[in-house]
């Protein structure tokens, strides 16, 4: 007998402004990007923040040329599902830290933007097909859950305010937590947005030619994980999101 799968919500709702917070170049590729290119087709203004370049991530590129690549790749990849703002945060690719400075850089991109939406990265040691997950994944995401906080309080990073001239933000009404091992929501991103999403990896040209010969290419590894998602939502494609409420 096959063991009860969790019942998802359906997340419609279009969000006045997106901040997806992220550690690397394509992470969001990996299946966000489909959503996006629905909550931009519905009106969102949709911002990309990565706190590293992925310089470290071409083994046969050296990272000072593979900044620059892995950057104008993110660019056009974010351009293709109509995303004009694409930040990094400068952060060393494959050590970056959880702690204050990192919460801080992330409080500052969202006192910026002033999402109400903010997507994250997955903090588990695990994703959700079991695969281990990587350590910038894991303090990324968990620093942003903590910098959402943050942004909305006068008394810490004190330095963003008086500064920087960067007002609190408590506005943020939803973080949306991709690659989840425990998904309450998804995003129905069948048609259009799972092409535009196929679109948008394949903008990942160099890294992508530098995977094993048995990575799944884009197609493929999206009809994985979009697939996927909608066999359990019901759908022929979906994202999967642990949605957090907040206020």
């Amino acid at each position: 007998m096959q063991p009860d799968r969790p019942t998802l919500e359906r997340f419609d709702e279009t969000p006045a402004s997106v901040l997806c917070v992220v550690a690397h170049p394509d992470d969001i590729e990996y299946g966000t990007a489909a959503a996006v290119h629905r909550w931009v087709g519905a009106g969102a203004r949709v911002t990309y923040f990565l706190l590293t370049s992925g310089e470290a991530g071409i083994d046969t590129m050296d990272p000072e040329r593979a900044q620059a690549v892995r950057e104008d790749e993110e660019r056009e990849s974010a351009r293709r599902v109509g995303v004009e703002t694409v930040e990094f945060g400068g952060w060393p690719d494959g050590a970056v830290e959880y702690g204050l400075a990192l919460r801080r850089d992330i409080a500052r991109a969202i006192r910026r933007h002033r999402p109400e939406l903010v997507v994250a990265s997955h903090w588990g040691e695990r994703f959700a097909a079991g695969m281990l997950n990587q350590a910038d994944h894991r303090a990324v995401g968990l620093a942003t859950l903590d910098a959402v906080a943050d942004a909305g309080n006068r008394w810490l990073h004190r330095d963003l305010l008086e500064v920087e001239g960067l007002e609190p933000w408590g506005g943020v009404k939803v973080i949306a937590v991709g690659a989840s091992d425990r998904p309450t929501h998804f995003v129905d991103v069948s048609g259009e947005p799972f092409e535009a999403a196929v679109h948008s990896l394949e903008a990942h040209e160099a890294y992508n030619r530098a995977l094993p010969a048995e990575f799944p290419a884009p197609r493929a590894l999206l009809q994985m994980i979009l697939g996927g998602g909608g066999e359990a939502a019901g759908v022929e494609h979906a994202l999967l999101l642990d949605v957090i409420r907040r206020g």
